[in-house]
């Protein structure tokens, strides 16, 4: 129905007859001449309709906004003086002969260039108008482009793309399972996948040497920015490969991938182990252009008459750390109780902090509440932090859990509220994470997953398992985790022996990873990879504040869609089918 796109009229085309077809953008009444700013998903095109085709001017004068419309016409420069260079259409115009209504269009909720006045609920309810922007369109179609060129990428690399199943069995992997009950198997349930974890590792034992697949994963879980319900991971395996194989061709993706879409040549990717992560950032995915770095203290802090800092620095699970913000001694106090609630939502009790006005003038030079309590230990304190002159120090004391939260969004805070970003991109690799992580009782559990290689022998990590390293690697950028991959377990000893540390019983494991187990009996190769979250990567190239604004149609932060009005009650026919009675709650006299 269309020669062009509405983008990709330009001077090369003039005295050219084109059709185009797409939506009224907007539509002026010029001394009798109608202007139609056409667009479609490549751009807006000037349309000019003048009384001479009565016709064609007749179906203009009642176009409105956001009717579809089919036009005809010859394209020529516009006139001197109404040229617009900042346009990719700006220096030509078409004179319509025909213009043919092809629908028409009730008035918008929003109108596409006010968004901004509208609620998030409103643009995602009327999800079908929201991509009709400009800046929309182009954030699918730079996911386009990524996933065009991953697919290039790996299909280069002799990867095989697989699929895997969407309906499978229920297996813990963190985060609650989303079920869907079987009609044909009463009372049991498929669950929908997490990840394809179990099916690559399959996919190695049989053969099949490179895979890859973008993937759908589900979570049921609370929902931050950067997390969705339903999500999409780029996943990739291999066998017969170490932990410098999966991070040497993953690198390599990214850089081109970085390269061919954005023209940028990312810098290095350096190396941290996951223990320098938590020390000098507080967090296992460390912004760093950030220049902020945690220093720790607690040494110096033992013996000062201060029992917030004393009583962590002596105990086996605290830390007391410092956080050094050059020029940061200009902050008024309502700043600082800003950023004392701030780290509150971490679990900190308070922010203790220091002002170095003049470090010459030694006690007297800074402004603290907590100076007078630091005994013989300030000199020490400030060489240590490399505190100067118009400095002020911030300090973190509790569990070592709550001060590396809580000082490692506090970092993070500071990097964006003072913009002391000292570079565009940052990535990273963190590695040597640890096997298991435990809770407050003392129990062990996966940091990653059950099939996460260990770096030690099955003797070792029995020893003492709370020690072990893990041969796993995330990549990092911007302080954002891409992708996370690991070495996985291919021997049925070192599989059990982690089950045995986990507490997971032959009985319970044959139950939740029986086919896996069973598999492991034919032959695994040694194999690992690494799963990209695609949404999270597309935005961070689109420059986004959250993965919703790169999904064509996302859910709420309660996983709702409120354009479908997703989730929603089903027929009692449908239940009926399936096997399933809801509990009603009826009150009847105060009873349920």
């Amino acid at each position: 129905m269309r020669s062009h796109y509405c983008g990709q009229l330009n001077e090369t085309l003039v005295d050219q007859t084109v059709t185009l077809c797409g939506w009224v953008h907007r539509r002026r009444d010029h001394g009798g001449v109608i202007f139609l700013d056409m667009r479609d998903r490549d751009g807006v095109a000037q349309v000019v309709v003048d009384p001479d085709t009565a016709e064609a001017f007749a179906t203009a004068d009642r176009a409105r906004s956001e009717f579809v419309l089919r036009v005809s016409g010859r394209v020529r420069l516009r006139p001197e003086g109404t040229q617009n260079p900042k346009m990719p259409t700006g220096m030509i115009e078409v004179l319509a002969k025909d213009v043919e209504v092809l629908n028409t269009a009730a008035t918008p909720p929003f109108q596409l260039d006010e968004h901004g006045k509208v609620g998030e609920e409103v643009r995602l309810k009327h999800r079908y108008i929201d991509l009709r922007r400009p800046e929309m369109i182009e954030k699918l179609r730079l996911r386009s482009r990524i996933s065009h060129h991953v697919r290039a990428f790996l299909e280069g690399q002799g990867f095989l793309d697989i699929e895997t199943p969407i309906l499978t069995r229920a297996t813990p992997e963190g985060a609650r399972d989303y079920l869907v009950p079987s009609r044909t198997h009463p009372g049991s349930f498929f669950a929908l996948p997490q990840s394809p974890q179990l099916f690559k590792q399959l996919l190695m034992v049989a053969g099949f040497d490179r895979y890859y697949q973008i993937a759908k994963c589900f979570r049921d879980e609370d929902l931050r920015a950067d997390r969705q319900p339903e999500f999409t991971q780029i996943d990739i395996e291999a066998s017969f490969v170490e932990e410098g194989d999966i991070m040497g061709v993953t690198e390599t993706m990214i850089r081109e991938l970085f390269q061919d879409v954005l023209d940028v040549e990312l810098p290095e990717f350096p190396r941290m182990t996951w223990a320098d992560a938590m020390d000098c950032y507080g967090s296992d995915k460390p912004d760093l252009r950030i220049p902020l770095m945690l220093v720790d203290v607690d040494d110096l802090m033992k013996q000062v008459d201060f029992q917030v800092f004393s009583g962590p620095a002596n105990a086996d699970d605290g830390r007391v750390a410092a956080l050094k913000v050059p020029g940061g001694a200009s902050m008024s106090r309502k700043v600082i109780d800003d950023y004392t609630k701030f780290v509150g939502i971490y679990g900190a009790k308070g922010l203790a902090w220091i002002k170095v006005n003049d470090r010459a003038k030694g006690l007297e030079g800074l402004q603290s509440p907590i100076v007078k309590f630091m005994g013989n230990v300030i000199e020490d304190l400030l060489d240590r932090i490399g505190a100067e002159d118009g400095d002020i120090v911030f300090f973190g004391a509790d569990k070592t859990y709550v001060v590396n939260e809580a000082l490692g969004a506090l970092r993070v805070r500071l990097g964006e509220d003072l913009n002391l970003y000292t570079r565009d991109w940052a990535p990273l690799w963190v590695v040597d994470f640890p096997m298991f992580e435990s809770d407050d009782n003392g129990r062990l559990s996966p940091l990653h997953h059950p099939f996460t290689s260990p770096s030690c022998s099955p003797e070792e990590l029995k020893a003492n398992p709370a020690a072990a390293l893990s041969r796993a690697y995330d990549m990092v950028l911007n302080g954002t985790e891409l992708g996370g991959g690991s070495i996985r377990i291919h021997d049925q000893q070192m599989q059990s022996t982690v089950f045995e540390i986990l507490g997971i019983g032959e009985e319970e494991a044959r139950e939740k990873f029986g086919f896996l187990l069973d598999a492991l009996h034919y032959g695994a190769p040694p194999h690992g990879g690494l799963a990209f979250g695609l949404d999270r990567l597309v935005m961070l190239m689109a420059g986004s504040r959250t993965i919703r604004e790169v999904i064509a149609f996302p859910k709420t932060q309660s996983a709702a869609c409120l354009m479908t009005d997703a989730p929603g009650e089903v027929s009692v026919e449908q239940l009926r089918e399936l096997n399933i009675r809801l509990r009603q709650k009826a009150k009847v006299e105060g009873q349920e």
